[in-house]
């Protein structure tokens, strides 16, 4: 459940404080759940708290605290590059008819880690992040040029030898890691990196409505890391395209997307575009399971929060209705993996580089990954491993402000067995490893949404 509450002093003036419940499973006393008999959960949490105000005599307004910012996408409608609930100060003016221009900062870590001993204690350790967006409105066509740049400091995703091993206070890395990177031995726990590394995206999106009924909209995003150190590094890009025709009984439309994946090569970073933090009001208009579904249940991203490291096609149909208040989305999608086989065998650990150290920043130290730790929220799919999805989403708008909201979906997937790939194999050390075992997943859920 979530509550907002908004203390408005003028159209000029106002502060806004959204209280989150979080996960309750019903009768868990445990993981603060607080759902057991008895109940009393402590699990109230603060999502946004904020404060609204415009310049006086302009129309610049000003927004300042813990709120959602995000860079814009027509075609998914959740950003691939930064969505995220965060401390910052957004600005953003009207130009004329035409032009408008947003600027935020955000600080997204700071004084997390604690280091080696507890000594030197938070140094080196912030995550800022600055950005800009300037939508442009004409008749028939929407563009957003935006941009995004940052800065996170050599310690901000330390753990102890690890560049990006995430810290003490839980401020992981990875969208921005390599699934495994390769670290000369004589560089291990040396400080090799710069004492800020520098991140850059740059994206422009748009739609032409300008042929209505037919909408046609776009997306291309370029982002990268650099560090210093070439093993540390990601760099990728992402590209998508939606064509859709509005109709009496529903809205038709076909889509797909691409993005870059990594190489075979582990000493010379990660080729797929780095991201961060995907947000749960972020849902993909493309995929309701597979990736950020709808904003009420957390049960999704399972291929991943993000399209990074994957390819796809799809059809859906939106909006059918048969009876009155009722409505339905269908959505079919094929979709596959970008990034070389090779990197499996580095990320199962079973093949090495000699004279170097791999570091593999989701998996415990001294122990294996697979397909499901090497990606942010989700799987690490290679060229030869591809997913099927088929889902359902049907709201009921029983009142005014009381929908019922179902959903059901299902995906197949199909991984490579073979040992050059996620296969049983025997690791450089010679211990035999099986092979990874998987089922294909469905849900079926149901929420109520009362807004008032």
């Amino acid at each position: 459940m979530r509550l907002q509450l908004d203390a408005v002093a003028s159209e000029a003036l106002s502060g806004t404080v959204y209280f989150e419940i979080g996960r309750q499973y019903w009768g868990q006393a445990g993981n603060k759940s607080g759902a057991a008999l008895g109940a009393d959960g402590n699990v109230i949490k603060i999502k946004h708290s904020y404060l609204d105000w415009t310049m006086p005599e302009t129309n610049v307004k000003v927004r300042m605290g813990i709120q959602r910012i995000f860079m814009p996408d027509f075609v998914t409608e959740a950003s691939q590059a930064f969505d995220a609930d965060t401390a910052g100060i957004t600005v953003s003016a009207p130009v004329n008819e035409h032009l408008s221009l947003t600027g935020f900062w955000a600080r997204a870590y700071n004084d997390n880690w604690a280091g080696a001993g507890n000594s030197p204690q938070n140094y080196l350790d912030n995550f800022d992040l600055f950005g800009f967006a300037a939508p442009l409105r004409f008749e028939g066509v929407n563009i957003t040029p935006w941009g995004l740049v940052g800065a996170f400091g050599s310690n901000t995703f330390r753990k102890g030898n690890d560049f990006y091993g995430k810290n003490n206070d839980g401020a992981g890395a990875l969208g921005v890691a390599p699934a495994v990177y390769a670290l000369n031995n004589g560089k291990v726990g040396r400080q090799i990196a710069n004492a800020y590394s520098t991140m850059f995206w740059a994206g422009l999106t748009g739609e032409a409505v300008a042929w209505n009924p037919f909408r046609l909209a776009w997306s291309f995003n370029y982002g990268q890391s650099d560090t210093g150190v070439e093993t540390l590094n990601r760099k990728g890009w992402y590209g998508s395209l939606l064509a859709e025709y509005s109709m009496d009984w529903g809205i038709p439309g076909i889509y797909g997307w691409y993005t870059s994946g990594d190489d075979s090569n582990v000493k010379n970073g990660s080729e797929r575009m780095p991201t961060i933090e995907a947000n749960n009001e972020s849902t993909n208009g493309l995929d309701s399971f597979g990736t950020l579904g709808t904003l009420t249940l957390g049960r999704d991203t399972l291929v991943g929060s993000t399209f990074v490291g994957t390819w796809g096609v799809g059809a859906r149909v939106k909006d059918v209705s048969f009876l009155d208040k009722l409505k339905h989305t269908f959505h079919a999608n094929l979709m596959g993996g970008t990034n070389s086989p090779t990197m499996a065998k580095y990320i199962k650990g079973q093949k090495d580089v000699d004279g170097y150290t791999m570091f593999r920043p989701d998996v415990t130290p001294g122990t294996m990954g697979d397909f499901n730790t090497a990606n942010y929220y989700g799987l690490y799919l290679t060229s030869r491993d591809y997913a099927a999805e088929f889902g359902v989403t049907s709201t009921y708008q029983m009142y005014d402000n009381f929908k019922i909201l179902v959903e059901a979906n299902y995906i197949a997937l199909w991984l490579d067995q073979s040992k050059d790939v996620w296969g049983a194999y025997t690791t450089t050390s010679g211990t035999r490893m099986g092979g990874v075992s998987t089922q294909d997943a469905w849900n079926v859920n149901v929420s109520f949404i009362y807004k008032f």
